[in-house]
């Protein structure tokens, strides 16, 4: 039961990568950065909790932190920066570098690393979860990439465009 729930933990902190790899897939990236950027998020998501764990809720209540703004903020930016992109006709070199990957990566996981405060209390078997947290979100990172490309290439510069909106106001949820 301790793994059907780890699966179900995992499946809903992938969704925020999932969904935000679609509107980065409408990017047309390459066969290799797909591969890149799902790995990224799949080691952040294996080391997140971890890091996590080893915090502890006492030192989260010290910092009076809200890593929602700085996730807001980070896909704002990229949202601008692909609506921009967009209409130049060319993507935008830091976004699909792999810079811009690692930051990709950190913005879908800070919630792991929150989830990863309460680990012990889901499961005695924290590499597992970690494990468990990787494969899922590299999967779904994965295919949302694919998925992503897939309409990029159906509807064109359109789907770039409104992903990057999407990706603004998301943003925005974020902050607000």
């Amino acid at each position: 039961m301790e793994i059907i729930a780890l699966f179900i933990i995992a499946i809903s902190l992938s969704m925020d990568a999932f969904s935000l790899s679609l509107i980065y897939g409408t990017g047309k990236i390459n066969n290799k950065d797909k591969l890149l950027l799902s790995i990224i998020v799949g080691t952040y998501h294996f080391i997140m909790p971890l890091i996590g764990l080893l915090i502890g809720n006492i030192i989260i209540k010290k910092i009076n932190f809200n890593p929602n703004i700085v996730v807001g903020i980070i896909l704002s930016l990229i949202g601008l920066e692909m609506i921009i992109s967009s209409f130049k006709g060319k993507k935008e070199t830091f976004l699909y570098s792999t810079y811009g990957f690692l930051i990709f990566g950190l913005s879908v996981s800070i919630d792991s690393l929150t989830t990863g405060i309460g680990l012990m209390g889901i499961t005695s078997l924290p590499l597992v979860a970690s494990i468990i947290f990787a494969l899922t979100s590299f999967s779904f990172t994965y295919l949302g990439l694919n998925i992503g490309n897939f309409i990029s290439i159906k509807y064109g510069n359109i789907a770039t465009i409104i992903g990057g909106i999407i990706l603004i106001l998301v943003g925005l949820f974020y902050i607000f």
